[in-house]
């Protein structure tokens, strides 16, 4: 039986609230390469989904998260790059402590404006599936979705969400 690889994704809110710390992954060989991500990883053994997040925002942008709300969950079938199963938990980073750097070991970061993340202007360059989901990580419905996004070689094969 296969397992799903666990993670979570962080959009941290800048404190003027228009704007969300995107990473734009530039190491070669990563499969992300060329992409905008929110910041996160893989959940380890010993932590939970929150204390997950927290590690990963201070490793990835030095700062100590002090809000944070759950906005979804997102299974993923078939997107890693050996066809890996993964299962997100995504966040909106209300506030936080600490200054960001300009860029950490996967790209520079950058403050992206919530209207591109929601489709206004010209596009990002993102992963495919992300243009579904983003919409709804930054809705004003209070209601976490949980979707479903498989992929078939490297693209959203379809996409399909309940709240």
């Amino acid at each position: 039986m296969l397992r799903p690889i666990i993670g979570v994704l962080g959009y941290v809110l800048h404190p003027e609230r228009d704007r969300v710390l995107m990473v734009l992954r530039s190491r070669d060989g990563d499969q992300h390469q060329g992409k905008y991500n929110g910041l996160g990883g893989k959940l380890e053994a010993d932590e939970d989904v929150v204390g997950c997040l927290h590690r990963e925002l201070m490793e990835e942008a030095g700062i100590t998260v002090t809000a944070q709300r759950l906005r979804g969950t997102i299974s993923w079938p078939g997107f890693g790059t050996g066809g890996e199963d993964w299962f997100g938990f995504l966040f909106v980073v209300d506030a936080f402590t600490g200054e960001v750097p300009q860029r950490n070991d996967d790209g520079p970061l950058d403050w992206v404006p919530i209207t591109r993340l929601r489709g206004a202007g010209e596009p990002l360059p993102m992963w495919a599936g992300d243009r579904h989901f983003l919409p709804l990580v930054f809705d004003d419905d209070p209601r976490p979705f949980h979707g479903v996004m498989p992929y078939v070689d490297g693209r959203p094969a379809s996409w399909t969400y309940h709240r």
